[in-house]
């Protein structure tokens, strides 16, 4: 599948502000099952676009501007062809080993309540980790509701699961913790998703974990769609957790309240036939 992605960023401040830093993480990698076709960032402000890689091997752009500043404009665009891997990633950047992401975060923490949930599915061997893995899936479909409304990337497990709902982030932070309370490396990962039956523009991107399984690697999980990764998934960064995935991180100085405005399309793309 060919997808076109259109992911533009408005910052707009009551008071022109002194100045912006922010960290992009917009920007797709190849891997097998995913092949970035054309992409490019772009920033209202005069600054300098230099790509580099975090510790994770994902590409950030990091940039500076000085004010005063009153609109701030970022737009991420291009066409990444995907295939079905059944949620399994090769070929991807790893710098880690798999025990790395049994680390614990603030978003991420399996309070007692999580824990006393996780102690229900059997810490599984290494033959039955798939399985239980996607039993948990479909337990977090069962348990949790989806709530489609837009959120921040803070928001905790222990948070979605005391509310027994929640945003794709808070979802994927239940999962991780769970599976990471099993013994099981779980990561996050940002990116965005084409939904078939979306015919206006989404508030936002998507996200969903990776768990590490013996003899497999890493294989995408997705909570809020209640299945493994498939070609319909474009896989942007990954991190611990929300915060240390998240598409686009920063600060202003200086001037008054910033409203944030968000226009995403995801969109497969056409093709013509030529005789």
């Amino acid at each position: 599948m060919r997808i076109c992605v259109a992911h533009e960023t408005v910052y707009r401040y009551d008071t022109p502000s002194s100045g912006v830093i922010q960290t992009l993480r917009l920007t797709p990698r190849n891997h097998t099952g995913q092949y970035v076709v054309d992409w490019r960032i772009d920033v209202s402000a005069d600054c300098r676009l230099e790509p580099q890689e975090d510790a994770f091997g994902n590409i950030i752009h990091a940039f500076s501007a000085g004010g005063p500043i009153s609109e701030l404009r970022l737009l991420a665009e291009g066409e990444v062809e995907t295939q079905d891997t059944t949620g399994v990633v090769h070929g991807a950047v790893e710098r880690f080993p798999p025990s790395l992401f049994l680390r614990e975060t603030a978003l991420t923490r399996a309070d007692e309540v999580i824990s006393t949930y996780a102690a229900q599915f059997d810490r599984p061997a290494a033959a039955d980790t798939l399985s239980v893995l996607h039993n948990l899936l479909a337990r977090i479909q069962d348990d949790i509701a989806f709530d489609a409304e837009p959120a921040t990337t803070s928001v905790t497990a222990a948070e979605t699961f005391a509310k027994k709902r929640g945003t794709y982030q808070g979802l994927t932070h239940v999962f991780i913790a769970v599976a990471r309370a099993l013994g099981v490396p779980a990561r996050y990962v940002s990116g965005y998703l084409h939904r078939p039956d979306a015919v206006s523009a989404q508030e936002g991107g998507h996200a969903w974990a990776e768990a590490h399984v013996p003899e497999l690697g890493w294989v995408g999980f997705d909570p809020a769609e209640g299945l493994c990764v498939t070609d319909r998934h474009i896989r942007i960064a990954i991190g611990l957790d929300g915060l240390g995935a998240a598409r686009v991180r920063g600060a202003h100085y200086g001037g008054g309240r910033e409203v944030l405005a968000v226009k995403l399309q995801v969109t497969q793309a056409s093709w013509q036939t030529q005789g």
